[in-house]
């Protein structure tokens, strides 16, 4: 492992999946301060998301598979970078696809992107020494009979071979190979474990509830549950989850650690301020659950908050209205920055 000492005021940070709906708030967040190589193959993320920062001479983006290996000596559009001598002070890894549709459709490139995709940012760390920060899911911890929050040390109830296991098993296994590098090269790696969150930028059809029934609010179609109405989930605006991820970057916490909402909404609440917020027709259909769908764990956020100083501060309601009002003007997800301070 070469440690490079950063030469210049601005770190020069990594994020994977950066035109994704989180990954592109983080470019927008970081790229203020540092020097942001903005790294997706399009698998999910669009170019719409990160258009408005293709003229910053501080961010770069690199069209790249993450599967495959990163030389990041012989790319050319990072020569202002000067990568060589400045090195890589952080990465965010993020790069996967994160919503069940996407996640079923595209099963093998899930997979791979976690564990191998993985595998290939951790060794980009240990060449340059960097700070690694891999966003694991909630969907770790599966289903439980225990109605309690799920706190980390909690090991969860995962089928390793049902629908979803391209998604939970990778971020299982992309978690050990993070505590592995941690251990075997003293790597100064990170886990977050985000909960279920919304905001700007995510796409009205990527088959998450809060999307799905704000499209449906919007177009003036019936809103459709697949379970029950009183049916329960938690919540995150994307704002609180930035902020907690750019606490954790920034302190000595190595992790795992949640970041998600405590408070449960059932779909009915969430439903009927949509209807309240966008309008639309006030009626919510039922239907039978698909076969990917899982109960998300509700998070204990005790460890954010006695280690982080991290909790949510966002209202479902206040979050919902600014991301109506968003798709309102602009009737897709894209080309928005929310701005809010970065913790040092």
């Amino acid at each position: 492992m070469t440690i490079r000492t950063q030469a210049f005021d601005k770190k020069n940070i990594i994020v994977t999946g950066g035109a994704g709906f989180l990954g592109s708030h983080l470019c927008d967040a970081l790229v203020t301060k540092h020097k942001v190589i903005c790294i997706d193959n399009f698998s999910t993320g669009v170019e719409e998301n990160i258009h408005h920062l293709l003229s910053n001479p501080n961010f770069e983006f690199i069209r790249h598979d993450i599967t495959q290996p990163l030389d990041l000596n012989i790319l050319r559009e990072l020569k202002a970078f000067q990568v060589p001598f400045q090195g890589i002070q952080e990465i965010y890894h993020l790069a996967s696809p994160a919503s069940p549709k996407d996640y079923v459709k595209m099963p093998v490139e899930t997979a791979l992107a976690n564990g191998v995709g993985t595998r290939n940012m951790l060794e980009v760390a240990k060449t340059y020494g960097a700070k690694f920060l891999f966003l694991s899911s909630g969907a770790i911890y599966g289903t439980s009979t225990e109605k309690t929050p799920f706190p980390e040390n909690y090991f969860g109830y995962v089928d390793p071979v049902g629908p979803r296991s391209a998604y939970t098993e990778g971020k299982r296994y992309a978690e050990a190979l993070t505590v592995v590098y941690r251990q075997a090269y003293n790597l100064e790696a990170k886990i977050v474990r985000l909960f279920n969150t919304y905001g700007p930028r995510m796409r009205l059809s990527d088959g998450r509830a809060i999307p799905e029934f704000i499209a449906a609010a919007t177009d003036n179609r019936p809103i459709t549950v697949y379970g029950s109405r009183t049916d329960t989930s938690t919540f995150l605006f994307l704002t609180d989850a930035l902020e907690g991820i750019l606490r954790m970057m920034a302190s000595k916490e190595v992790g795992p650690i949640n970041i998600g909402s405590p408070d449960e909404h059932s779909f009915q609440q969430v439903a009927e301020i949509i209807i309240k917020s966008a309008g639309g027709r006030p009626e919510i259909r039922e239907e039978p659950h698909l076969p990917y769908t899982l109960k998300q764990a509700t998070p204990s956020i005790r460890l954010a908050r006695e280690t982080l100083g991290w909790f949510p501060v966002v209202k479902l309601e206040e979050g919902l209205r600014r991301t109506i009002e968003y798709l309102r003007g602009t009737r897709t997800f894209g080309m928005e920055s929310i701005h809010f301070d970065e913790q040092e």
